[in-house]
């Protein structure tokens, strides 16, 4: 521990290969859980509904599935399993049947990496970094199931939220006051705003899942968190969003998940800390 501490670019560099590692298994969560959560819903509605039942094979799990292609089933040996290296030597592309591998892998698996290389960077090994690493992961997590599917899953933002507040009983990065109102701020801002926008329209202009998630930005990183995250999150939604439906060629009035977008902004808020918010407070008050 000593040497890792005396190394820094060592720490970060077997972090970030971590981070590959976890990114390697946060892809199978992103891809499964949600048809997981999609097959017990159904169950549960026959059953509420006292339908028949009706034989319907249950997803493959989480951890003891073994990977295979999604286009010829081909179960993939441990070489093809490494993260971003079997990407570059299969050359993107299934050893099997060819089929082009989704650029979705490396990505997550990049993007882990280098968000556990810089948690390490800010915290050092620490308890701080405990709790750090998985926040990320949750978000990264949320950030692909969001993308794919528009859903932000209870069973992964209320634990992380219950997290915060437990960080936040030893002060680890906020005191309890500023996280618990932070919840009910980064909850009631975002309901409040749709509701309104209900009343006035008809329609529905956001989920439930992304009241949760900027609650679990204002547990993590407090009150005084929550108006920047919205600004932020808002600003680059605008700017990816707007570019995506350009480039895809879509209709304005297309919807677009959120809920990565809040992700991104609370992130940088908590892994900045008063750095970001001083930014934010020095350009609202003009100084």
């Amino acid at each position: 521990m000593a040497m890792l501490q005396a190394n820094p670019v060592l720490l970060i560099a077997l972090t970030f290969g971590l981070g590959l590692l976890v990114g390697s298994f946060l892809n199978v969560v992103i891809l499964r859980f949600p048809a997981r959560l999609e097959w017990a819903w159904r169950q549960e509605a026959r059953e509420i509904l006292a339908l028949p039942e009706v034989y319907e094979p249950k997803p493959s799990g989480l951890v003891l599935s073994r990977s295979a292609c999604p286009h010829c089933s081909h179960a993939l040996s441990a070489w093809e399993n490494v993260p971003l290296l079997s990407f570059v030597l299969l050359r993107g592309k299934c050893s099997a049947c060819k089929t082009p591998i989704s650029w979705q892998y490396p990505a997550v698996e990049l993007i882990t990496g280098l968000l556990f290389a810089l948690c390490v960077w800010r915290f050092g090994i620490s308890l701080q970094l405990l709790f750090a690493l998985p926040f990320t992961a949750a978000l990264v997590v949320l950030s692909g199931i969001d993308l794919r599917t528009t859903l932000l899953p209870d069973q992964i933002t209320l634990p992380l939220l219950w997290l915060g507040l437990i960080a936040s009983l030893i002060t680890l990065y906020i005191d309890p006051v500023s996280a618990i109102l932070g919840v009910v701020a980064g909850y009631l801002s975002l309901w409040s705003v749709t509701r309104l926008f209900k009343l006035l329209t008809g329609k529905d202009g956001m989920g439930e899942g992304d009241f949760k998630l900027l609650a679990v930005i204002g547990a993590w990183c407090g009150i005084k968190a929550v108006l920047p995250v919205l600004l932020l999150s808002s600003l680059v939604g605008a700017i990816i969003g707007g570019l995506w439906l350009a480039t895809a060629g879509k209709r304005r009035d297309t919807q677009i998940p959120f809920g990565q977008y809040l992700a991104i902004a609370g992130w940088i808020q908590f892994i900045s800390g008063a750095d970001f918010l001083g930014i934010y407070l020095n350009w609202a008050t003009g100084h």
